[in-house]
């Protein structure tokens, strides 16, 4: 793929509310980070997270979600020590933990929750936008953190995932578009997601996972995300190319969600270099 020279312009909608009250929360992080940043240093090693995902079945990362823009209220009562392990018995090769409060109901002390509970790899889902809050991701026992491409400048973007390795973090780059993923592959990240949610508008388009599943190079992660209420939605997204799934709605609203992951973690992964 060729580079865009497409200019970044600072998101609009849902997402731009979103950031606006997230560069609140870092305001409010300041008279600690000093702190925090202690704390992340002192952390234990984290299990890797790109490591979990490689394998002959589709690897999921399920969500521990308790509501959302798009949906509203999902499980509001959901315990994550119950979630952490029922994704655990159905063979989740990650635990994604939403730790934003206001949109969707989570906080830094769920992933710190999960870390106590498992020793599989937890992402932190989240807008990251600085440094301090990789810092407390780390310290809580985050693996990964997510870095929205389209919520970040390209400047931005590098320098955020340069400061998760350096805190022994890894990164899941997510993108919707050509122009961004060819501002994630020319990182140094393993893990690539595709978001079929736009979330300015909250709309999810399915031929944007079609499109840019295949255009990840094989020696990197493809993630697909958004909209996968089945085995029939994963199963269709693995024949595009994805290596995992990221699934946060229709696990956190189940009844017995180890039941749905072990179905989806059955499923065969294709990958891009075996298809062509």
């Amino acid at each position: 793929m060729q580079a865009s020279t497409q200019s970044w312009k600072p998101p609009t909608g849902v997402l731009g509310r979103i950031l606006a009250e997230t560069r609140e929360r870092v305001r409010a992080l300041e008279a600690r980070a000093a702190e925090i940043r202690r704390q992340a240093r002192a952390a234990g090693s984290p299990p890797p997270f790109s490591a979990a995902l490689w394998g002959e079945h589709l690897a999921v990362i399920a969500e521990i979600k308790r509501r959302s823009p798009s949906k509203g209220d999902i499980n509001p009562r959901l315990a994550v020590d119950a979630q952490t392990h029922a994704y655990a018995a159905g063979g989740a090769a990650a635990i994604s933990v939403l730790t934003e409060p206001h949109h969707f109901g989570g906080d830094l002390s769920d992933l710190a929750r999960a870390r106590e509970c498992t020793r599989l790899p937890l992402l932190r889902k989240d807008f990251v936008i600085d440094e301090v809050q990789i810092a407390e991701a780390r310290a809580a026992g985050a693996s990964a953190v997510l870095l929205i491409a389209r919520a970040l400048a390209r400047e931005q973007l590098a320098d955020l995932a340069a400061a998760a390795h350096g805190y022994g973090v890894e990164s899941l780059v997510e993108v919707r578009s050509e122009e961004e993923l060819d501002r994630a592959l020319a990182l140094p990240v393993m893990v690539i997601g595709v978001n079929s949610r736009d979330l300015e508008t909250l709309d999810i388009d399915r031929t944007i996972s079609a499109r840019l599943l295949p255009l990840v190079p094989s020696d990197r992660l493809a993630v697909a995300e958004s909209g996968i209420t089945s085995a029939a939605d994963a199963a269709e997204l693995a024949r595009t190319g994805a290596d995992a799934v990221l699934v946060g709605s229709a696990l956190s609203s189940r009844e017995d969600p180890a039941a749905l992951v072990r179905e989806l973690a059955a499923l065969p992964r294709v990958g891009r270099a075996r298809r062509r």
